[in-house]
């Protein structure tokens, strides 16, 4: 039986120790390799990536993520006519729950589509791990989560049904990084993971939170950028963290101005990071 998100109040300090989950991590993203290609012969030019002015991103104002109407993107719900769709009325395809169920795989989607694509490591300078992979699926989850609370108990049973979904998905993540043994094990212990992080996203942005309380999270260990542990960043990885912290605050702003009927059917997108990168002008 799966955990219950909405019941994640446990103290952080219940989870285990900090140097158990960072082990468990890195044991995730061991990888080794048979061999090593030959250097190629001739040195071909290749397209440079654009240049990251973090310290110009995520100053705009928050806006709804809702897809425009005519979005291609769009995701719309089947509208089956005749014999078909009375057939699928009997079977329950167009009940409250298979519609939920429906619009949280779409959600999912958006999600998937947002932490594994190059963009967000690019701009963020993150290595692509299992590790930081995990950590960044685990923040746009908060995000939704987050929002989806604001709507009451409705908003808390499709939160289940998001949460269901990510959890297969995580445990075909881990046994594709080669983790098959003791497979319950390592789900048992990115749930821990996953449950410290939402009560620690929760009240580093809460109101009476220090304003650099939400920077330490996303720093510490168990989150995105931290690899040994350490208390603060350096100042190679400041820029980074207080970037990823800019974001995930206007994400937090833009989701609770999206509209119901967009956060339900899955029809908004998270902020593009290549257009961020394009036309940020800095604080105003």
């Amino acid at each position: 039986m799966l955990r219950r998100w909405s019941k994640a109040v446990t103290p952080i300090s219940k989870f285990g120790s900090q140097q158990s989950h960072l082990n468990f991590v890195k044991d995730v993203t061991r990888q080794s390799y048979a061999g090593v290609a030959p250097a190629p012969t001739t040195i071909e030019d290749k397209p440079q990536p654009p240049v990251v002015k973090l310290d110009k991103m995520f100053w705009s104002k928050p806006c709804s993520l809702a897809l425009p109407r005519d979005s291609p993107l769009k995701a719309e719900e089947p509208d089956y006519q005749g014999i078909k769709r009375f057939m699928l009325k009997l079977m329950l395809f167009y009940s409250k729950q298979s519609k939920s169920i429906r619009g949280a795989n779409v959600v999912y989607r958006r999600i998937v589509s947002q932490i594994d694509k190059p963009p967000i490591y690019e701009v963020f300078n993150l290595e692509k791990t299992f590790k930081t992979t995990f950590s960044l699926l685990v923040l746009h989850m908060w995000l939704c989560l987050r929002r989806l609370k604001q709507e009451g108990n409705e908003g808390v049973e499709f939160g289940q049904y998001l949460y269901e979904i990510y959890n297969h998905d995580v445990e075909l993540r881990v046994s594709k990084a080669g983790v098959n043994l003791l497979l319950t094990k390592w789900m048992k212990e990115l749930e821990k993971i996953f449950y410290g992080n939402i009560v620690a996203y929760d009240t580093a942005i809460l109101p009476e939170a220090k304003p650099g309380d939400f920077s330490n999270v996303i720093w510490s260990f168990r989150n995105i950028f931290s690899e040994d542990g350490s208390s603060t960043p350096d100042a190679a990885a400041s820029q980074s963290v207080q970037a990823m912290a800019r974001y995930a605050r206007r994400e937090v702003s833009c989701m609770t101005l999206t509209d119901k009927e967009a956060l339900y059917s899955g029809n908004f997108m998270f902020t593009s990071l290549k257009h961020e990168n394009r036309s940020g002008k800095g604080p105003q």
